[in-house]
């Protein structure tokens, strides 16, 4: 085993703790190193408990069932794919069984396809469920007559619920006995991490000949911000109440990894855009929305970054030519005042709206926003620089009790999809009316106003 594993690794394999939870940095290998510990204990005769995998969606179940499949070969297992079954419950399922009789088997995220079974219960990528909290309260009662109850996750946030079973094990007495397991990517990075990923990777790779220190700011650099890296590759939870909406808010709204969310349902739904406009330092972004029912469905979102002006306008009269875009609300300050008046006169005020961002304006786009986020009422792709976004939005107080939205400016934007998505809420919520023209100053700071 010294010869495939890491020691953290090799710690989590060797731990036979009732509970146990792994608190992780992003892409060490700790699917696949569950994967091993599963098929090792199912390969013994005596083993007569399954083991239920919980999955984020059902690509990763696949693929958890391929690892399994890999380390069966690898410890020459007999074992018997079952990929396609389902459950009588109606939940999907994929299965490895074994010559003992037991099943490995790997399960979707809803947590009603945990109920009612007994043995090991491996909850991957924790954090990241609708609701963690139900998953582990329906996933526990099936370790009673005996297996094990493992969680591992990257962070969500300080109050989601994987969060608060740390606090619990760590700084409250640990009322539930669990064994905790931490690492990350500098842990990971100091016990030869780095040179079993290069085992990996052809030698033209850029991380090929980077040392520990190159690929930790090489990590560091590439995610959307600071926030981001600190949650999720050194296992500090954001702050979700230092966001104007927080992680829980977001993960509810997220589209599953395996979606086609680009496709729209039906010609019959009427389609709205934001567009927060800008050339150089900031983002054009285009948001497109459907509607379903009382649900706003993301269908595409465009991003350009020092793109000509003339492109951009084309972009923007690609969505105007959709037969289905009820409306378009348009950032129109700087350059987007050009924008929304030249839009207007081609495709009609009536369709086209520009808004100026003062501080009133936003606080007008942004609660109506939230008030999405907090009701489930809109759907958003699973992206890190998405996240990171609508995440940097800070409501501060002014003078006199005013209200005002800042984000600092970061290297992929300054909160510009958070305010075409806004923008695009918009347009699907009001009436239709004459586009609004109104040269505003933008102060270009650090910060937002």
């Amino acid at each position: 085993m010294s010869e495939f594993f890491l020691p953290y690794q090799k710690a989590w394999i060797m731990d036979g703790s009732r509970i146990k939870l792994m608190e992780k940095s992003r892409q060490i290998g700790m699917s696949w190193t569950t994967a091993y510990e599963l098929v090792r204990r199912h390969s013994l005769a005596g083993e007569r408990r399954d083991s239920w995998v919980s999955s984020r969606d059902e690509l990763q179940a696949k693929l958890f069932i391929e690892d399994c499949k890999k380390f069966a070969g690898i410890l020459n297992v007999a074992a018997k794919d079952f990929s396609g079954g389902s459950l009588t419950d109606g939940s999907d399922a994929k299965s490895l069984a074994f010559s003992n009789g037991t099943r490995i088997w790997s399960l979707s995220s809803n947590p009603d396809a945990q109920a009612g079974k007994r043995g090991t219960r491996v909850l991957d990528e924790f954090a990241l469920h609708p609701d963690p909290a139900r998953l582990y309260a329906v996933a526990y009662p099936g370790i009673t007559w005996g297996g094990s109850l493992q969680i591992i996750s990257t962070h969500r946030g300080a109050e989601n619920f994987f969060n608060r079973l740390i606090e619990q094990a760590r700084h409250g007495g640990n009322p539930k006995k669990i064994s905790l397991h931490r690492v990350t990517l500098q842990d990971a990075l100091e016990q030869g991490f780095l040179k079993k990923l290069k085992e990996n990777l052809d030698e033209e790779s850029e991380i090929f000949h980077m040392d520990e220190a190159g690929y930790f700011d090489y990590v560091k650099n590439s995610c959307a911000d600071e926030e981001s890296f600190l949650q999720e590759y050194m296992c500090q939870p954001a702050d979700d109440k230092a966001g104007f909406i927080t992680y829980d808010m977001i993960s509810r709204c997220l589209y599953k990894e395996d979606e086609n969310w680009r496709e729209i349902e039906s010609e019959k739904n009427f389609l709205y855009l934001g567009v927060d406009v800008g050339r150089s330092k900031d983002l054009t972004v285009f948001w497109l929305l459907e509607k379903v029912a009382d649900v706003l469905y993301t269908r595409e979102v465009r991003v350009f970054q020092d793109i000509p002006f003339s492109e951009q306008e084309a972009e923007l009269h690609r969505f105007l030519k959709m037969p289905a875009l009820r409306r378009v609300a348009i950032d129109q300050s700087g350059l987007g005042r050009q924008f929304a008046e030249r839009a207007a006169e081609r495709y009609g005020a009536g369709r086209v709206e520009g808004l100026s961002f003062t501080a009133g304006a936003k606080e007008m786009l942004a609660y109506p926003l939230r008030s999405r986020f907090e009701d489930a009422t809109l759907r958003i792709p699973d992206d890190v620089e998405i996240r990171a976004d609508i995440r940097s939005i800070r409501r501060e107080s002014g003078i006199a009790g005013s209200v005002r939205f800042c984000a600092q400016r970061s290297s992929s934007g300054h909160a510009d999809r958070f305010w075409a998505l806004a923008l695009a809420n918009y347009a699907a919520k009001e009436a239709a009316g004459t586009a609004h023209v109104k040269m505003v100053k933008r102060q270009d700071k650090n910060y937002i106003w």
